[in-house]
């Protein structure tokens, strides 16, 4: 289930849809409509549409910021290697692999024995 604001809550699988209101829409916290699978109209949710995304699990807050972390990591190793002149192509190219296969591979799931 996810919360929309407003005490309202909708199953992320029947989500199809979400469309952030302009400007002169938004008015007492209203931010998304949202589009709900069963229902005829939207629904006007007070959470943004990269909040409601988000708690879908399409990304939480923190695997985010550790992979932007880890990018900007190795950006400043690389401009700090070049600038230095001895550049460890095998450290780096570790590096990145190892940052990369954090956005991609999906989580393994939890063995239970």
């Amino acid at each position: 289930m996810i919360f929309l604001g407003f005490g309202k809550y909708a199953r992320a699988d029947k989500i199809y849809a979400l469309e952030p209101l302009p400007e002169g829409a938004r008015g007492h916290g209203a931010r998304t409509r949202v589009w709900v699978e069963g229902i005829p109209d939207a629904i006007v949710a007070s959470r943004t549409e990269r909040a409601i995304v988000s708690a879908m699990g399409a990304e939480t807050a923190a695997e985010a910021s550790a992979v932007l972390d880890g990018a900007l990591d190795l950006a400043q190793r690389v401009a700090d290697a070049a600038e230095q002149g001895r550049f460890d192509v095998v450290d780096l190219g570790r590096r990145a692999r190892r940052l990369l296969g954090a956005t991609t591979a999906p989580a393994a799931p939890e063995s239970l024995f």
